[in-house]
């Protein structure tokens, strides 16, 4: 639960997505997410794990492509325009843009791809049929990561309420703490 409502990169999108967006448009971000998060836990279940833990300049990679998007991501979102409160009018952008933005801040993060191989098998036991109880985990945790992503969407938007007289400054906070993010991933995340 902890992992869930502590917010790291997704939840900063979330966040900054809700308040200039919507929460409807959200939902594609969060399924972007969660889609990534699928891969990747399978992945590292049953192809690659042992693989990262051997050869740590892929995860390495993963880093670099990771940090090259966050920065992007936080100029993007410094540079949009925050959607009135009461407008009706929709933004340019595509639900598909949505989902892409979701499925690439959760897959080039090496923090997911070293999660799964981490904690994944402390619950599941080998001996017996791990399919199942992958499964079973799996399904968990993308309803949990879901529906706290949204729950984020949700209350970002009713926070709008209160930034309503300085609508850039939720962009800039987002953009910043991506950026930090961006500079602790450099420099604290070795492989």
């Amino acid at each position: 639960m902890f992992l869930f409502i502590t917010p790291g990169t997704p939840r900063i999108v979330i966040i900054s997505y809700s308040m200039n967006y919507g929460v409807q448009k959200c939902i594609w971000t969060a399924l972007g997410d969660v889609t990534a998060n699928i891969i990747q836990a399978t992945l590292v279940i049953f192809v690659i794990g042992s693989f990262f833990s051997d050869n740590s300049n892929f995860l390495n990679i993963f880093k670099w492509i990771g940090v090259i998007y966050l920065l992007y991501l936080a100029y993007d979102i410094y540079n949009s325009r925050p959607k009135d409160i009461n407008s009706s009018n929709v933004l340019s952008k595509s639900f598909f843009s949505f989902f892409k933005d979701g499925f690439l801040v959760a897959g080039t993060s090496p923090k997911a791809w070293m999660f799964f191989p981490l904690i994944f098998p402390q619950f599941i036991d080998f001996n017996s049929n791990y399919v199942v109880q992958f499964l079973v985990l799996i399904t968990t945790y993308v309803v949990l990561d879901f529906l706290s992503l949204i729950a984020y969407a949700i209350l970002a938007r009713k926070l709008i309420v209160w930034i309503k007289a300085n609508p850039r400054v939720i962009n800039t906070i987002s953009a910043s703490v991506l950026i930090i993010i961006a500079i602790i991933i450099v420099f604290i995340q070795r492989y």
